[in-house]
């Protein structure tokens, strides 16, 4: 081993010391190297939701493959019980990758979940009293609806610009002829003018 330390490869750093990392094996298993101990994805299911920092690690090539434990998470999670996607969603997702609007779909869809994970957090905040007997009074129901109403206009007026800033952004793809390459009724590129 020599003394001089080389710098990884893009995509092989070395991740920082306090999030935690975990290795996926050739035979399918998964390592935690803070607990020296094998895994299942349950249990990396219980990491995201404690929200706790981590990376999935290929054993072999160092490759970060956190993005594929992740979705396996998911399809685990779509498979059994009552599925979030329907299958019209999961289509029209499909249908993005490649598209012209593949980077703006993804930006889209992941400012409106965490506009939503905040608007749960908000509503959990100003909820705390409502389970308990105690201090649930009739004041107590007053002051968390009167803040629903400004709260929801705090969240919607982002979504909202939102919104409108990818709808004119497909207006000036569609007219350059460039959202629906291919598609009948629509021009190719450079023919729409």
């Amino acid at each position: 081993m020599s003394a001089t330390r080389r710098k990884p490869e893009p995509g092989l750093e070395t991740p920082a010391s306090d999030v935690r990392v975990l290795k996926k094996y050739p035979n399918r298993r998964l390592y935690d190297t803070r607990a020296s101990s094998y895994i299942t994805l349950a249990d990396v299911k219980k990491m995201v939701l404690a929200m706790e920092d981590f990376e999935v690690r290929d054993a072999k090539t160092g490759e970060d493959i956190t993005r594929s434990i992740l979705l396996q998470i998911i399809l685990e999670e779509e498979s059994g019980g009552v599925p979030m996607f329907s299958t019209q969603t999961l289509a029209q997702i499909i249908r993005f990758y490649g598209h012209a609007m593949q980077g703006m779909m993804g930006g889209f869809m992941e400012h409106n979940l965490r506009a939503f994970a905040d608007l749960q957090q908000r509503m959990a905040a100003q909820g705390k009293g409502l389970g308990d007997p105690k201090a649930f009074t009739p004041e107590l129901w007053s002051q968390f609806m009167g803040a629903q109403a400004p709260l929801m206009q705090g969240l919607m007026g982002p979504y909202l610009e939102q919104s409108r800033a990818l709808f004119d952004k497909m207006q000036e793809q569609l007219h350059k002829g460039v959202l629906f390459p291919g598609v009948p009724g629509f021009p190719p590129a450079g023919k729409g003018e």
